[in-house]
């Protein structure tokens, strides 16, 4: 890989794990219930070369595509748009699953994510109501306040930076997108008097059209199955590849915990969690950090 002071362009993916759902259509918290995630992950894949991870996926997609072993495996059927169109974690096979986190090992690769305890956040959501009783939680607010919080310490290294996102709903939402990437550059700037005017090009788009973000699927899976199911195997395998991963909501300090290579996550992550009502939360403001959260973020860039 090129020195972190040298490379010109950089590449991000960004996908997310769980959902950002809280409350059912009658105002009832739903957080960790069927069908509902406790945790709500973003995360990004920084990709020197994605011109070579998309080479490499694809060419072992079809050689997988024609192995007889893998022939009447539903996930292989092109009618049901699962491992025959693009690879996905959640859909394919633990023989594919095997296969395309060896292959991602073989490249470098640098994984960041931050991670919300929906919990703590219905905490935050109660007490901003208790201020301000027009105040009402939107879905989104969650996600681009993470986008901000990942993104902080990515876009001052590099002349130019492209950034695509794994698409959610019909929407169109690049601008809003943009506006919290430009919003994280700014607070980076404020804190550190680093400015930096490159552009920063914004697309969302789906992974059968963008071959890494299936990339950032598999790491984004892997850490929402250590998460939501205390199953780490997969996410030891590929650790070597990560960069940060800020847990916001961690009670082992005032401001969260950061995982790094060189400090993994712990054997238990937390235990489960107490009512949400008068519960004190590490974060503010839907993920925004506390200043002594902003210094330590760069101390591990």
């Amino acid at each position: 890989m090129l020195g972190e002071e040298h490379r010109v362009r950089r590449d991000y993916f960004v996908d997310e794990a769980g959902d950002p759902v809280l409350f059912n259509s009658r105002k009832q918290v739903v957080v960790g219930k069927d069908g509902c995630s406790r945790f709500f992950i973003l995360g990004a894949l920084d990709v020197p070369d994605p011109i070579a991870l998309e080479k490499d996926l694809q060419d072992l997609r079809r050689q997988l595509l024609a192995d007889p072993y893998f022939q009447g495996v539903p996930s292989f059927d092109p009618a049901r748009g699962k491992t025959a169109i693009a690879f996905h974690a959640k859909d394919d096979v633990a023989e594919v699953r095997r296969e395309v986190l060896g292959l991602l090992l073989r490249h470098e690769l640098k994984f960041y994510a931050v991670v919300r305890d929906k919990h703590e956040v219905v905490g935050e959501v109660r007490r901003r109501n208790a201020r301000d009783p027009r105040y009402r939680y939107r879905q989104n607010d969650l996600y681009d306040n993470l986008v901000e919080r990942l993104f902080k310490d990515r876009l001052h290294k590099g002349k130019e930076f492209h950034v695509w996102f794994a698409q959610r709903g019909s929407s169109d939402r690049t601008a809003a997108l943009r506006r919290a990437l430009e919003a994280a550059r700014s607070r980076f700037q404020r804190r550190w008097g680093k400015e930096s005017s490159a552009p920063i090009h914004v697309a969302a788009t789906i992974p059968s059209r963008c071959i890494c973000l299936q990339a950032i699927d598999y790491f984004m899976w892997a850490l929402q199955r250590r998460y939501e199911r205390n199953e780490g195997r997969f996410l030891d395998m590929v650790w070597d590849k990560v960069g940060l991963v800020i847990d916001a909501d961690s009670k082992e300090t005032g401001y969260g915990s950061y995982y790094t290579r060189d400090r993994r996550l712990p054997t238990v992550l937390r235990p489960e969690p107490a009512s949400t009502a008068e519960r004190p939360s590490s974060s503010t403001n839907l993920g925004e950090p506390q200043p002594a959260m902003e210094a330590l973020d760069s101390s591990l860039e």
